[in-house]
């Protein structure tokens, strides 16, 4: 009798740790055994880092894009050293690079000489010629371009530059001496000739003045947001 006893007592025993067993395996979401809590939460751990990797790769990278500045030229036409004064120190301030325009047929020292040849190169539209080339325009973005103001206009070597490059696309930023002039409307000859370019605002440096342009020049790059 107590031996059945026993026997019925470990058999109960056995039946009650297989529904133990089963109710552990029932509630696994996964349905798996022992590591099935384990192996979501590792699976949540996964998701959670590829979606953090995947907003990351998709964030701007602006160190990159404060690599990539805007390149800069001076180009410039000095007859009496005024307008190369000015050039220089523009490219002092803004670590641009520079090109002068030098004719062919070099002009006359003698200053009324000088008026009359500027009066009759502008009545018959004579446009002069360039001794050199500048090298790889198209990798600047920003033109900075000088003349002194003759007869109320730009020397016509300008315009043989003008007619030469195609600036489309770039920004120009005119700047001139004279006597007492101004620019007259040379800004407004430039947007007709570069009408594909950004005209900004011109500078005028009298001539007394350009002998010792400094604040002028600061004052103006300042204004333009182009200064070093």
């Amino acid at each position: 009798m107590t031996k059945r006893r026993t026997v019925t007592f470990l058999t109960l025993l056995i039946i009650i740790l297989g529904i133990s067993a089963c109710g552990s395996r029932t509630e696994d979401p996964d349905g798996g055994t022992g590591d099935g809590a384990d192996t979501q939460a590792a699976q949540m751990e996964q998701a959670a880092q590829a979606q953090q990797a995947d907003t990351t790769s998709s964030d701007p990278a602006p160190a990159a894009e404060s690599e990539v500045a805007e390149k800069a030229l001076i180009v410039y036409f000095s007859w009496s050293g005024n307008t190369e004064n000015v050039a220089a120190e523009i490219r002092t301030r803004t670590g641009a690079d520079i090109f002068e325009i030098v004719p062919q047929e070099a002009y006359t020292e003698d200053y009324d000489t000088l008026l009359n040849i500027a009066q009759e190169e502008q009545k018959n539209g004579i446009r002069p010629a360039i001794s050199e080339k500048v090298e790889d325009m198209d990798c600047y973005d920003l033109i900075y371009v000088g003349f002194p103001n003759w007869w109320g206009d730009m020397p016509m070597i300008l315009y043989s530059f003008f007619d030469e490059y195609d600036l489309s696309g770039k920004t120009i930023a005119p700047f001139c001496t004279s006597g007492g002039s101004g620019l007259s409307d040379t800004v407004r000859t430039i947007e007709t000739l570069e009408p594909d370019a950004v005209v900004l605002e011109g500078l005028h440096i009298g001539s007394s003045e350009a002998d010792d342009p400094e604040s002028a020049v600061a004052e103006w790059l300042s204004n333009l947001g182009t200064a070093e």
